[in-house]
């Protein structure tokens, strides 16, 4: 169980801190909840402590992580070149993961699609959406703003 002030990720908002733990009764059932403030938005959501698990729900890496992942973009394999959709859900399962390697690969194959082809709407929100989730976990790993991390992560994948 996490506790206020914590540090955690959700696999398709990105890292957020635990700013209290509520408790809300809906449609009659009374359950815990965290209220995560996102790095990124000026959002809080409001996540059951006891299927924090099921969604996938972790603390943010560790400073050491986050530079281990930074120090492996640029070794990334772009992905094999496919159909609109089954690329849209390989990035999604990717994305859900939760795996920071598994989101950078999003990044990376997304990124050098759009420089050669463009991207399409869908896949433009997924680019955004998975740098999102990269940044605001690493700018929290490594104490650095989301903008100082995103360009940190530009620079690694060469993008």
């Amino acid at each position: 169980m996490f506790r206020a002030g914590d540090k955690i990720v959700h696999p398709l908002h990105g890292a957020g801190v635990i700013e209290e733990i509520v408790e809300r009764t809906i449609d009659g059932e009374s359950a815990k909840y965290y209220a995560l403030k996102l790095a990124l938005d000026d959002v809080v959501l409001f996540l059951p402590v006891d299927n924090c698990e099921t969604l996938g729900i972790r603390p943010v890496c560790s400073k050491k992580q986050a530079e281990e992942l930074l120090n492996q973009l640029d070794e990334l394999a772009r992905s094999e070149d496919k159909g609109w959709n089954q690329r849209y859900r390989e990035n999604m399962l990717r994305i859900r993961s939760g795996d920071l390697v598994e989101v950078a690969q999003v990044i990376k194959n997304l990124a050098e699609r759009e420089k050669e082809r463009g991207l399409s709407t869908g896949e433009k929100k997924m680019l955004l959406s998975a740098r999102q989730i990269i940044e605001s976990e690493v700018a929290f790993a490594l104490g650095k703003t989301t903008e100082q991390a995103g360009k940190l992560i530009n620079e690694r994948l060469c993008i």
